[in-house]
């Protein structure tokens, strides 16, 4: 079973514990867990409340006033010694081992030596396993999530104020590579328990991946807000079968119409060497009837300044516009046939086990009909011909 987080209110671990519940997760899976690790009573209650209208589960977690300040060690002590699930005892503690380093270095010091009421409190305890006991029962192989809302603003900690985005939740966001923003709300969306949980047990970040959904749990956090639904969602599904790659990439256009169209080509050639996926123009009219070319880059994101550099500097325009789009690329491999004696390369795309598309390389083809002094078009329609009958193009 796949599953994905949709963090459009951020997450914590009593949304968190929300969400698996009401997606299916057993509560008495998650109250055992929770009670194999502490010697405290714990007990956790259930209700369903609305937020912006849209129902929701939210689970509170209830536990006696205690005076003891626990460490990490403390902590991991009670973790590999309780009667726990190996899967269920491994995300609890990469989580909480996670927060530890992260509080650690917002305060200067070590996990070892930090005491803070975060990681030794014990609502942290239930919502760390009590939301790896919930993955664990609804047996999730794979969680990936959207990009994080954090919020703004501040907020007041054991130590006095704190700015939000969360010094804490940053940094573990951060080692996760985890796409994140403020959001429009002035509130801390995001708390360093939910961004634990998040960056030890995601393992992918971006859209609904492409699956057949089997189930929906709503998971509600504290308070209803004015900006939007506070819900954290979890989508669970089969996932669909397909070799398909899918990547997030960044496309960068400009409109320009004072460039000498003679420079073109050796801009797109330029782009390309700078890294870009692919890069074309577009004829366009502009404002009192100019003739002009949009240029347009698609590239990985790490890619995109070099490539905001090379317009810059070899176009006229002096701005960009940019948006994200997911690439969906064929699995493909390099083969070769030989064409009147002379080697050309062949590129075969793959769809699910089936060869989906077969193409010839133009400039292969373009040397040899130069070598041989036949018309190009024919030696492109032979070689295409040989190429579709030795790997079978549908």
């Amino acid at each position: 079973m796949d599953g994905w987080l949709d963090c459009l209110a951020g997450a914590s671990g009593d949304m968190l514990l929300g969400t698996l519940v009401d997606a299916g997760a057993s509560l008495d899976a998650i109250q055992d867990a929770i009670a194999a690790v502490t010697v405290e009573p714990i007990r956790l209650t259930v209700s369903t409340v609305e937020r912006h209208g849209l129902g929701a589960t939210k689970v509170d977690v209830v536990a006696p006033h205690t005076k003891v300040t626990r460490t990490w060690t403390h902590i991991r002590g009670q973790l590999e010694s309780a009667d726990l699930a190996e899967p269920v005892r491994k995300t609890a503690l990469g989580a909480f081992e996670r927060l530890a380093n992260a509080e650690a270095a917002v305060h200067r010091t070590s996990p070892e030596h930090v005491h803070f009421h975060e990681v030794g409190g014990l609502d942290a305890i239930a919502d760390i396993v009590g939301t790896a006991a919930g993955l664990h029962a609804l047996g999730i192989e794979r969680l990936s999530a959207s990009t994080v809302t954090l919020g703004s603003g501040m907020t007041r900690g054991e130590h006095g104020r704190i700015p939000i985005p969360g010094p804490a939740a940053l940094m573990l966001l951060r080692d996760a590579q985890a796409p994140v923003w403020s959001g429009p709300a002035p509130y801390e969306m995001c708390t360093p328990t939910g961004a634990a949980l998040l960056a030890e047990t995601v393992s992918s970040w971006g859209p609904l991946p492409p699956m057949v959904v089997r189930t929906v749990g709503m998971g509600a956090g504290s308070r209803e807000i004015d900006e939007l639904p506070n819900v954290l969602r979890l989508v669970l599904g089969q996932p669909r079968t397909t070799t398909d790659s899918v990547t997030r990439e960044t496309v960068l256009q400009a409109n320009v119409d004072d460039l000498d169209p003679r420079l073109w080509p050796g801009v797109l050639e330029a782009l390309l060497a700078a890294g870009a996926s692919d890069a074309w123009l577009s004829p366009i009219v502009m404002k009192k009837g100019r003739p002009a070319h949009t240029v347009h880059v698609l590239c990985p994101p790490d890619a995109a300044d070099a490539l905001r550099g090379v317009l810059f500097a070899q176009t006229t325009t002096i701005g960009l516009r940019e948006h994200a789009v997911d690439k969906v690329a064929l699995a493909r491999e390099q083969q070769t046939i030989e064409v009147q004696g002379q080697r050309v390369g062949v590129k075969i795309a793959h769809r699910d086990g089936q060869v989906a598309n077969v193409s010839v390389e133009f400039d292969d083809v373009r040397a040899a009909a130069e070598t041989l002094g036949v018309p190009l078009r024919e030696l492109m329609a032979a070689a295409t011909a040989i190429a579709r009958e030795q790997y079978g193009a549908r």
